[in-house]
Order: structure tokens, then C-alpha cells, then sequence
């Protein structure tokens, strides 16, 4: 069901106060900004037109009236008219009565909840959670009107909950489950089956309420939304015309009609009882029925009496249903910054403070909040249980100041008065005076201004009434106020800026916990709003910070930089300024570079900001300087993965003759399952298992090298791809060191041999000795180099990992040099970070050992994979091979930017990024129990949950073409999915039949729209990376 918001066409929020209309109206604007309300929904405050208020039901014809004004207004009429209701969905809340455990009222109450939805992070308020629960469960599905709701309440719903709208007209409303005696104390509703309300009783009998009672044992309380249908706003809407009601609106008082000065119409006891009796009195007003509704008796009770008359004709005919609500059944910590050693006992709650240890807060306590420099007086109390210490800011005219207090209930520190005038010597003269209530509300005992000194802080007076240092002379010698004094003189533009600026410190803090213990929180939404509130600049000073710190852990520091990148981008603004992915070798950046490359974090990371600094004036710019910081994280990146050098074991052996030839040759892989989990950051970060199987192609190991050493001292590179009628061979010579320094641009010509060559220390760069005296120094000539591929470029078979282990093997042997496989698999992961090409380990480990095997990588640095092959039946290993079949799509992978796109938006944490990860690992290693239990058909559910996680991991990497190919051979499969990271290259499916190759072939003959495909039969290889006999 769609969510309600995006039909919400105005929002209108009402209150007696216009102080608190002005702080309501700019925290609703601050949730459309962050994506809470759409921004299309018109925003308004009413207040009440005149004091006292109006009561609830004459506040909501007023703010009737002023909704239906503004959307005519938009519309392009000169007059109110109720046409605009025709299609207007408008929700009207009542806010702005006192609540002194929170100076901004109840609705902006931070409540201890987090929502991981949100793209922009902020505040869980009681109006959140109240507009959540309106938009997701109550209002979706109403028709057209108006939803009146209080937003003294939090308001859960339970998830199954669901109203029925087909037919709908008249008013409903939704009851609030509670017990009886609760209920004694305010109204119930009495429905029939149909859910038609017969009767509403307030303040009834505890025998009237429990006819009412549900099975449960609960009765529907009077309270919570009410819906009016388009139908009945027409009829509420012409009050603003008829006297006495158009005394409830502004319109009224400003055409002179006298005001209805008593707060007599209420929405629940003079609206809805009224549509209730209209049902059982057609022709006479119900007035002498209406017990708990009297007017007083005075020209004003005539005029409610009369007001009340009027709107019984207005809402005749209308009918009343009921929706009723399901019952649903702990310290916190609540936007506050803790430092040292806090505890927090179960039941007490931290909200809005800012605190340095240590400080014991005991169960049934309340802090909120306190300022820093509360802390040391604090310390010195001797706090027990169920004592509440609040912090306000209240404004004196031009001066504001904050004031502390401390109230519990009907006692004072949960002592009697007569217990705190023996210990303190405070006299009841000195609390109240004559003439006035003498009650905790009223008792003037809190110190807000010294007539010589200024503001006064928690030290004076609060500390001495709780038992701290101070003296009753000092105490007296103060302004003091009452805690009704202190909640009406609150500064709630005061309150609310300390709560954000605590919100902004928070959330820093939270960041640098998240990235030290390498969390998988997602960070954007703390981004976005940090950007939004202006505080980019102490959040990138923060992300520095961390980054510069994190020597131990390159990976923390390779994260701190993404995040950079991230929080510029939230700058230039959504899909502003280009794209993420683009060039990053800007020669402005290339001095903090190599600070970097020479291992210098600290003086990187600061030449990094210094040049930030010039890129922050424009969208494009601030992108370009993305691009960077995501490039510098690369830097970074390398250099950790680097850190599996050390699980590199190469031995020196005999040196074989000049001119013979070290021939090697390797099967591709086939990955299974677990792909993605292999590639760094992800690998060391969260672990990453991947099953593959190694296989011929058409009978043949498809890739291979081959190295020997020559008389001439320079390094021959000839690499060729394509089968021999098709090859097409590159060669390359290097005769000078210089002719090395491309070796890590992965798109220079022969950049993969290159990079060989100084990764398997053939030769050093850079070095002081030229190339031919390294050559001729350590091995008495040059080396040639030939490799080959019979592969399409962009196979997704691995091709180019396997070739790199290939080579290494035949210039370890051409060398004379020893290794193992483990060695080899370490040593193609080094290269590729040398390469810059980044990319996992799974590739070689699926090449260079044989047949189907797991391999596994921890969540820690270094990087170091782990290699198991499964011990598979031979029947099963045959069935196996007689089931796969390779299919070549036609289409070569061309989104070079997939790796990058993914590492970004892991490093982001996602949410669908970091859930994905944990299912790519589970279901890894379910398909290793299926392969080693034998069970082809669990293995090709692997594969169909496989390629379903690809496509979270790599939005995109489905073509439209690949799609139709994989529709019309569902039929025919277990399981398909595209190998490696898919866009295009091979697909391979697991068959329900064995040989099933021409059957293959004659679906995709059929398959409109299918070209440039090949079908080929699969061998399993059982060897893996061959050497074969020196020739």
C-alpha cells in the first residue's frame, strides 16, 4: 500500500502558543528537508485566534478553514471554495500543551529510537513516530479529507494492522486500546459489529465501561486520529460563515463576530458524540441527552449551546465508524555525549546532555540537559535513586540563561517539604509568599539570575538543594523561579539549537566509533544531514582526524578517505556536478599522492585537506575532488592488501639452461557462489568464502605462458588472444628501465607482463642500476615472455588473474626460483594491487587449483586466503560435468567502472551492500555442503540466489539481451548465472538433464532477438595450473 505522504497535500499543525508555532514550523521544514515530508506538502501553523483557546474541535475548524484558504489561494481562486477538497488529503495535528519533563513539548520529545531507513539521519521524535505510523498503517487507503490527530501520544500500531476503505463516507475514528480503570478517567466508545459507534461515555461508571469491554479485557478509548470524508469538510467548511461558529475562526474575529470564549468544543465531546446522536435523533437536538457536556450557564452558555446546535444540524445525517487499535506491550542514552566513566543504571535515561565522568546515574533517574560544565558539580552530589536534574534554557526579555530544576512528583527529592525546611533552613515564605498555591509547580526554589553576577548556573542553589556546597543566605540573595514559571519562559529556539548542536557532536562521535571499529553502519545518512546543517566542515576536520590516526590499520584509513569523498559529493548535491566514477590524476593532487605512495599518512592526509580546500566552490568541482579522495583511498587500499606479501614463500633453485623454454598452462574457473566477498575492502572487512571449479573450455586449458631466459639483456614481452586462425599478438621490448614505468597503468601495453616483471623481483624499479646490468647481474641475460589466451576479452572466466599466476610460475621457473600454490595465489594479489586493478583473490584460486574448492579470507589484516578442496564422489564430479554448459552471450562486459561503483558503495555501507555480503558468504558455504553431499539440485538453487546477489552488488550487470537469453533457458536449468561480475562475457547454466548442448542451442535458435552466441561442453580440470615438460 502506497505510503500517505506522498498523497499528503498539506500538513497543519496548531497550537495556543505562537512562540511554539514558530519553532513546530521550522522543525517541520527541517523534515522536509531531509526527506521526512515530500516537498510538494504545503506546511502550515495556526494558531488558536484568540485566549483562552478555543478547545480542540473549534481549533480544528480553524485550521479547517485555513487549509482549504491556501490550497484556493494556490489553486487561483479569490474565495474560499471547498472544491479544493475534491482530491486533498490534509492532516491536522494539535500540539503546544505543557509537559514538564521536556521543554519543547511533547511532539518534539526525542524518544530512544533509530530508524535505519532514514537517507538523511535525524532526531526520533514523538511526532515522527507518530507521522510514521499515520503514513504506513492509519491513513493509507482513505479516501480524500481530513485526519485530526493529537501528537501528545506515541502512537504504534501493530504490523498486521489494516483498515478497510471501500464504500467509505462519513467519519472515522481510531481507538486506542485501554484497560478500565484507566478508562474511568476519560471517555469510551460503544460500537456494534459493523463497527458503527452507538455511544460515547466520559468519566462513565466502571460497570457502563465494561459493557464496552473487547475480548481482551480492553476498552477503546476515546482518543486518537479521526478521518472526516470530503463530505462532511463541505459542511464544516460554511461555519466559517455562520454565526456563532464563525466566532472559532479567524476570519470570523477579523470581520468583528464575537469570539466563544470558553474552551467548550471540544473534537471528541462536542463533534463525534454529536454525529453519534444524530443517529438516534432525526428531528430533535440532543442537547438534554449530553451528560459531561454542559454549557455554563451565562450569554456565553448560550452561545456554546447555541454553537453546539448549529454544528448537530451541520453533521446530521453523517455516520460514525470505529476502528480499533491492537494492545502492544528498560538506561537510555538520548543525544548526549558521554565522556569517561559514566554509568548508566537500568531505568535511567541521559537525554541532551553533555557529561564528563565519573558520574553515577542512578535507576529511575533523569538528566536532561546539562551542559559540560555541569559535570564537576555533579560529581560532588551524592545522587540516589528517582531524582530528576533538568537544564533549561529560558529567556528574561533580552537575556537568556539557563536554569536547572528538580522535581519529583508530589515531593521534593522524594522527601516532604517539612524534611527539606529542617535540613536547608528554607522557610515556606521563601517558596511561595502569601496568596499563592503552595505546590512543587508553584514553589519558587530554583536560582536563574544573581543581581551582581549575572546567569546562574547549576552550582548555585540546585547543588545546595541536593545537598551539595552552598548556603541559604546565598541561596536567598538570588532570583529564583517556580518550575511553572521556568516551563512558560522557556527558550525553545534556544533549546532547540543546543539540541542540534549536541545532535551534530553526536553524530561525529558516532562516526569515529563506527570507522575505528570498522562497523557496518552506514554513514551516508550522518553525511547528508551534516551537509544539510552546515557542519560539513567540523565533520571532514573529524574525518581527517581518523584517518590520520589509523597507521595501524590502512583499511580504517582507506575508509576514512572514501568517506571524504562521500561527504564532497552530499556537497555539490544529488545528481549535480557529474558523475562519481571518472579520471583522478589531476597534476594538483599528485604531490599529496605521493606522500602517500612513500607511506607518509599524517603529511598525506594533510596535503589531501590542503588542496581540498581549493575544490569546495562549485558542484563539479566538489565531484572532481571526489574522484581524488577516492583515488587516494585506492593508494591506501593497495598498500593494505600489499601487507599478504609475507604469505609469499619463494625458494631459489637450479637456474635452467639459456633458451629453454618454461611452459605453463591453466583451466578458467567457473565461480559458484561467493563472488564479491573475495574483493578488498570486503574481504578483510566482513570475510569473504567463494566455491568455484576449474574447467577446460572445449577440451583445452584456455590460458598459459611460457618464459626463458636469453643472451640479449633486455625483456621480450609477446602476448597474443584468440584462438590461431583469429590470434592477434602484441609484443613489447624493453631495452631501458625507463621502458618499466607504465608498469602499474593497467591499460599500457603490455602492463600485465610489466608489472610481472618488477612484482616477481626479474628486475628492480625503480632502481639506479640500468636494466641491462640488473638483468646481467642476477641472471646472465634477458628474459622472454609469451602468454596467450584462448578467450574473449571480458569472459568472466577469470582470464586475466590466471594469466597473471601463468606468468609468475614461468618467470619463477624460468629463474630457477621455487614457489607452492599459496604462494602463487598471494603473489597474483600483490600484483594486482601493484597493477591498480584491484579485484579479489577467487579468480586465481579458481585457476591455479583444480577442481571444486572453497577457499576462505578473515575479517583482518593482512589479507590471507585460505584454500580447501572438496572431497567430491566421482560420480558426482562426473554428473557435475555432464550437467554444465558454457554459453558465450555475444556481449563483452564493457561498465569498467562495476568494482569501482561496488567498493563505493561498501564503503558507504549500504544497507542492501552489507545485508548482500553476509548472504554471499551463507550461501557459499551452503553450496559446498550441496557439492559435497552430492545434490545437483541445491547446487542450482546456489546458483539462482547467486546470480540474484550479483545483481544487488552490480546494479546493471544484466543486459536486456542476457535477460531474454536466461528467460528462454529457465526451463531447461537448475541454475544460471553470468560468470564473474556479469555485464556480459559467459553464462553458464547447470541443466536438469545431462548433454542437454543441442537442446541449448535449439532454444536460443528460436529465441527472437539472439545473436553471436556460442554453446560449449564443459571438462572439469582435477589439476589445475600444469607445468609442462621443458622444452
Amino acid at each position: 500500500m502506497a505510503n500517505y505522504r506522498a498523497k499528503l497535500k498539506v500538513l497543519a499543525s496548531l497550537s495556543k502558543e505562537r512562540v511554539f508555532l514558530c519553532v513546530c514550523v521550522s522543525e517541520l521544514e527541517v523534515r522536509q528537508q531531509r526527506g521526512g515530508l515530500l516537498q510538494g506538502t504545503l506546511l502550515l501553523t495556526v494558531s488558536d485566534p484568540q485566549e483562552p483557546g478555543l478547545g480542540s474541535g473549534g481549533a480544528t475548524l480553524n485550521a479547517l478553514l485555513v487549509a482549504a484558504e491556501h490550497l484556493s489561494a494556490r489553486a487561483g481562486y479569490t474565495v474560499v471554495t471547498a472544491d479544493v477538497l475534491d482530491d486533498a488529503h490534509i492532516l491536522i495535528l494539535h500540539t503546544g500543551r505543557d509537559f514538564p519533563w521536556d521543554s519543547c513539548g511533547r511532539a518534539f520529545c526525542w524518544l530512544p529510537v533509530e530508524k535505519p531507513a532514514q537517507t538523511v539521519q535525524g532526531p526520533v521524535c514523538c511526532l515522527d513516530m507518530l507521522l510514521d505510523c499515520l503514513s504506513n498503517q492509519v491513513c493509507p487507503g482513505s479516501p480524500p479529507g481530513v485526519w485530526v490527530c493529537s501528537t501528545d501520544m506515541i502512537l504504534t500500531m501493530p504490523t498486521t494492522f489494516k483498515m478497510s476503505w471501500e464504500g467509505f463516507s462519513g467519519v472515522r475514528v481510531l481507538a486506542l486500546p485501554g484497560d478500565v480503570s484507566y478508562a474511568a478517567n476519560h471517555g469510551v466508545y460503544f460500537a456494534d459489529e459493523q463497527g458503527r459507534v452507538r455511544d460515547i461515555i466520559y468519566k462513565g461508571s466502571e460497570e457502563r465501561i465494561r459493557r464496552a469491554a473487547q475480548p481482551d479485557g480492553m476498552v477503546p478509548l476515546v482518543s486518537g486520529p479521526v478521518f472526516f470524508c470530503r463530505r462532511v469538510l463541505e459542511r464544516l467548511l460554511k461555519a466559517h460563515v455562520t454565526p456563532p461558529l464563525d466566532g472559532c475562526t479567524y476570519m470570523g474575529m477579523d470581520s468583528g463576530a464575537p469570539p466563544i470564549q470558553v474552551c467548550s468544543l471540544h473534537l471528541y465531546f462536542s463533534f463525534l458524540i454529536l454525529i453519534f446522536f444524530t443517529s438516534l435523533c432525526a428531528c430533535h437536538s440532543p442537547f438534554h441527552l449530553l451528560a459531561g457536556c454542559s454549557s455554563p450557564i451565562s450569554q456565553q452558555g448560550a452561545v456554546v449551546r447555541s454553537a453546539r446546535a448549529l454544528l448537530w444540524r451541520i453533521l446530521r445525517g453523517t455516520t460514525l465508524h470505529m476502528g480499533m487499535s491492537l494492545s502492544i506491550d528498560g538506561g537510555r542514552v538520548i543525544n548526549s555525549v558521554l565522556e569517561g566513566d559514566v554509568s548508566v543504571a537500568s531505568g535511567a535515561v541521559i537525554q541532551h546532555c553533555h557529561l564528563q565522568g565519573p558520574v553515577d546515574v542512578h535507576s529511575g533517574c533523569l538528566l536532561s540537559g546539562l551542559e559540560v560544565t555541569s559535570s564537576s558539580h555533579i560529581q560532588q552530589l551524592a545522587l540516589t535513586n528517582d531524582h530528576i536534574i533538568q537544564g533549561h534554557h529560558i529567556q528574561l526579555g533580552e537575556m537568556k540563561i539557563t536554569v536547572s530544576c528538580d522535581d519529583d512528583g508530589a515531593t521534593f527529592l522524594n522527601h516532604r517539604w517539612s524534611d527539606l525546611y529542617s535540613r536547608t533552613g528554607i522557610q515556606p515564605e521563601d517558596l511561595w509568599g502569601s496568596g499563592r498555591s503552595q505546590s512543587l509547580m508553584e514553589a519558587r526554589l530554583f536560582p536563574v539570575f544573581q543581581p551582581r553576577g549575572g546567569a546562574v548556573g547549576l552550582e548555585v542553589g540546585v547543588c545546595w538543594l541536593l545537598g551539595g556546597p552552598g548556603a541559604l543566605e546565598q541561596w536567598r540573595a538570588v532570583w529564583r523561579l517556580s518550575l511553572r514559571e521556568v516551563l512558560s519562559l522557556t527558550d525553545q529556539e534556544g533549546e532547540l539549537r543546543w539540541r542540534e548542536a549536541l545532535f551534530f557532536q553526536v553524530g561525529r562521535r558516532r562516526v569515529m566509533d563506527n570507522l575505528k571499529s570498522q562497523s557496518d553502519r552506514g554513514l551516508l545518512p550522518s553525511f547528508r544531514a551534516a551537509v544539510l546543517g552546515g557542519q560539513h566542515e567540523e565533520l571532514l576536520c573529524t574525518l581527517d582526524s581518523i584517518a590520520a590516526g589509523s597507521g595501524e590499520n590502512l583499511g580504517v584509513a582507506a575508509r576514512c578517505l572514501a568517506c571524504i569523498a562521500d561527504v564532497l559529493a552530499c556537497l555539490a548535491g544529488e545528481g549535480r556536478g557529474g558523475l562519481r566514477s571518472g579520471p583522478a590524476a589531476n597534476p594538483a593532487w599528485s604531490h599529496a599522492f605521493s606522500i602517500l605512495e612513500q607511506g607518509d599518512l599524517l603529511g598525506g592526509v594533510q596535503a589531501l585537506a590542503t588542496e581540498r580546500a581549493k575544490w569546495l566552490s562549485r558542484p563539479d568541482l566538489l565531484v572532481r575532488a571526489a574522484r581524488h579522495y577516492e583515488a587516494a583511498g585506492q593508494v591506501l587500499l593497495r598498500q593494505a592488501v600489499m601487507l599478504s606479501q609475507r604469505f609469499i614463500y619463494i625458494g631459489q633453485g637450479e637456474v635452467p639452461p639459456l633458451g629453454e623454454w618454461q611452459d605453463v598452462e591453466c583451466p578458467a574457473r567457473l565461480d559458484l557462489s561467493g563472488g564479491w566477498s573475495d574483493t578488498p575492502p570486503i574481504a578483510f572487512e566482513h570475510g569473504g568464502v567463494v566455491v568455484n571449479v576449474a574447467v577446460k573450455v572445449d577440451g583445452r586449458r584456455p590460458i598459459g605462458a611460457r618464459a626463458r631466459r636469453i643472451k640479449e639483456p633486455r625483456l621480450l614481452l609477446v602476448s597474443s588472444s584468440g584462438v590461431q586462425d583469429d590470434a592477434i599478438a602484441m609484443e613489447t621490448v624493453c631495452e631501458r628501465l625507463e621502458d618499466l614505468k607504465d608498469h602499474c597503468v593497467p591499460y599500457a601495453p603490455a602492463a600485465l607482463l610489466k608489472a610481472v616483471c618488477v612484482c616477481s623481483g626479474l628486475v628492480t624499479y625503480p632502481s639506479r642500476q640500468s636494466l641491462d646490468e640488473q638483468l646481467l647481474q642476477r641472471w646472465g641475460g634477458g628474459v622472454e615472455i609469451h602468454t596467450w589466451s584462448l578467450l574473449p576479452h571480458g569472459s568472466g572466466l577469470g582470464t586475466s588473474s590466471i594469466l597473471a599466476g601463468a606468468v609468475l610460475a614461468a618467470v619463477y621457473r624460468c629463474t630457477g626460483r621455487t614457489y607452492d600454490t599459496d604462494s602463487l595465489i598471494h603473489a597474483v594479489l600483490h600484483l594486482e594491487q601493484m597493477l591498480t586493478t584491484g579485484g579479489g583473490w577467487q579468480d586465481q584460486v579458481g585457476g591455479l587449483v583444480g577442481g571444486v574448492k572453497v577457499a576462505r579470507s578473515k575479517a583482518c589484516l593482512p589479507l590471507r586466503v585460505e584454500v580447501e578442496r572438496l572431497p567430491l564422489s566421482d560420480d558426482f564430479l562426473l554428473s557435475l560435468q555432464q550437467h554444465l554448459l558454457l554459453v558465450y552471450t555475444g556481449k563483452t562486459r564493457l561498465a569498467r567502472n562495476l568494482l569501482q561503483d561496488t567498493v563505493r558503495r561498501w564503503y558507504s555501507r549500504v544497507p542492501s551492500i552489507v545485508e548482500n555480503a553476509g548472504q554471499l558468504v551463507d550461501n557459499a558455504e551452503e553450496c559446498a555442503r550441496a557439492c559435497t553431499e552430492g545434490s545437483l539440485p541445491r547446487l542450482g538453487a546456489c546458483l539462482e540466489r547467486y546470480w540474484g546477489q550479483k545483481k544487488v552488488m552490480a546494479p546493471g550487470c544484466e543486459p536486456a539481451a542476457v535477460r531474454t537469453m536466461m528467460d528462454a533457458l529457465r526451463p531447461l536449468a537448475l541454475g544460471q548465472t553470468l560468470a564473474g561480475a556479469g555485464g556480459g562475457g559467459f553464462l553458464y547454466l547447470l541443466t536438469r538433464q545431462p548433454q542437454q548442448g543441442e537442446a541449448v542451442r535449439q532454444v536460443l535458435n528460436n529465441t527472437q532477438g539472439l545473436r553471436d552466441f556460442s554453446v560449449h561442453p564443459v571438462e572439469l580440470d582435477m589439476d589445475g595450473i600444469s607445468l609442462l615438460k621443458s622444452s
